[in-house]
């Protein structure tokens, strides 16, 4: 048995291909199905089955496009509903691959559907678990996604609760040299405290990992349910998506139109004045020409997780990149949360019509009064440090329907923890209350300030 992991580190998402005597298992794959195809024909082996351990809230799979592919079976717990021909694989069910065999465990909590597929070897052994978004290294996964998505509704506390018992009950029994192998790693939101490492050990999780100490049910569901990360607006949105199944990738991603590029006022006047522009490009290339009602979200890690946060599921938008290469990154990576159908159009740009001045952080060291502060971060970001005294705090992902509540009387300086995000913010402001507004990106200079224990 052989198990290839994959990794997509923007989301934070770990797939696998599982092989045995020239046959392929995948669980949980990603959008775009090629390195999937290509390990198989790196293996001279058949994709036999596809396993989703419930409906993904961050990210498209592409079980369906595989499934119609190659001929593999879907194979998904009876509680999901799904609305593709599919195989259910519920407790105890056995699917056999080469000379072993994978067993599924319902381990509802994060999800009511949640299954978890443990992988027996030739000999009869327990060798490895896959366990979705039910355990995570170091951390379980967040109950409260599924309160308005899916198959099944189910409130946070009820779900926490499940999720005490399928830790304890289903997985804990499990052999402590059993390898655990989840669906995501640090960053994702998919819980609170994920590690950074990419697998562990029953017994080393039994160790050291909270979820997984001795405590009540009680207590549980209260340490589980404090503090939890934002929910991006896509997350229901991609719940559906893949209960009825995603079209096919390529498809998809080739039917997004792509404009000339746009150069100058009199090409930009053709776009539709209500959308809002996605503008990719890095900082100083924004600020020094941009489009009106452009937000600049950057082509960095977090791209796939901040559109999604920003623009709504369903709402069109235009991309905007600084060359085709990268465009047709972007388009991609827009696909990958199931927003590529979104896309009004998708274009470079050479020179735009306005642009943003550089803000002097001297300034604000000088007088903090001067000016009107907003602070972007995340909730939990404010306990561990405070930056400014006196700030209003509007989280990036709730900024586009908050901008009335910014005060006019000063110039506004928007700020968050490493400068990313503030350049979205700035322009989200800027698109809102309009370019003549005196708004300011604190950027990469919010690090120079003295930070302080909140």
């Amino acid at each position: 048995m052989e198990i290839k992991q994959f990794e997509d580190k923007n989301l934070s998402h770990f797939s696998y291909a599982i092989l045995s005597d020239g046959e392929i298992a995948l669980i949980d794959p990603a959008r775009d199905p090629k390195p999937y195809y290509d390990f198989a024909k790196q293996k001279n082996a058949k994709i036999k089955a596809v396993i989703e351990t419930h409906p993904h809230a961050d990210f498209v799979s592409s079980h369906l496009e595989i499934s119609k592919t190659t001929g593999a079976s879907v194979y998904v717990s009876k509680l999901l509903g799904a609305e593709y021909p599919h195989e259910t694989f519920d407790d105890d069910d056995a699917l056999i691959i080469g000379k072993i065999s994978l067993r599924s465990i319902n381990t509802p909590g994060h999800s009511p559907d949640s299954i978890s597929i443990v992988a027996i070897d030739e000999n009869g052994k327990e060798t490895a678990v896959f366990t979705g978004d039910t355990l995570f290294i170091g951390d379980c996964g967040r109950p409260d996604l599924r309160e308005a998505a899916g198959a099944i509704q189910a409130k946070r506390t009820d779900l926490a609760k499940q999720m005490y018992h399928s830790l304890r009950n289903k997985l804990m029994p499990l052999p402590d040299d059993v390898v655990v192998y989840p669906a995501h790693g640090a960053g994702s939101l998919c819980g609170k405290g994920l590690s950074a490492a990419n697998s562990s050990t029953m017994g080393a999780e039994k160790n050291a990992n909270w979820s997984l100490q001795k405590m009540t049910e009680e207590e549980f569901v209260k340490a589980l349910l404090e503090d939890q990360p934002f929910v991006p607006k896509y997350f229901t949105y991609d719940v559906g998506i893949n209960k009825k199944g995603a079209e096919n990738y390529a498809d998809s991603v080739s039917r997004v139109e792509k404009r000339d590029p746009i150069n100058c006022e009199k090409c930009a006047s053709s776009l539709k004045p209500e959308l809002l522009i996605i503008d990719t490009r890095p900082e100083f290339q924004f600020k020094k020409s941009h489009l009106k009602n452009a937000i600049n979200l950057m082509n960095d890690t977090r791209f796939e997780t901040w559109l999604g946060s920003i623009i709504n599921p369903g709402e069109k938008f235009y991309l905007v990149a600084e060359n085709e290469n990268l465009l047709d990154s972007m388009i991609s990576r827009s696909a990958k949360i199931g927003y590529e159908n979104q896309i009004e159009s998708a274009f470079t740009i050479e020179s735009g019509d306005t642009s943003t001045k550089v803000f002097d952080a001297d300034l604000v060291r000088r007088n903090e009064d001067a000016f009107t502060i907003i602070d972007i971060r995340n909730q939990s970001e404010l306990k561990e440090n405070v930056i400014f005294k006196n700030t209003i705090h509007i989280p990036l992902y709730e900024l586009r329907e908050r901008t009335n509540e910014i005060p006019m009387h000063k110039p506004i300086l928007v700020h968050c923890a490493g400068g990313y995000r503030s350049a979205a913010g700035c322009s989200i402001i800027k698109a809102n209350l309009g370019e003549n507004t005196e708004v300011y990106d604190l950027s990469e200079a919010v690090k120079s300030f003295q930070t302080q224990p909140a």
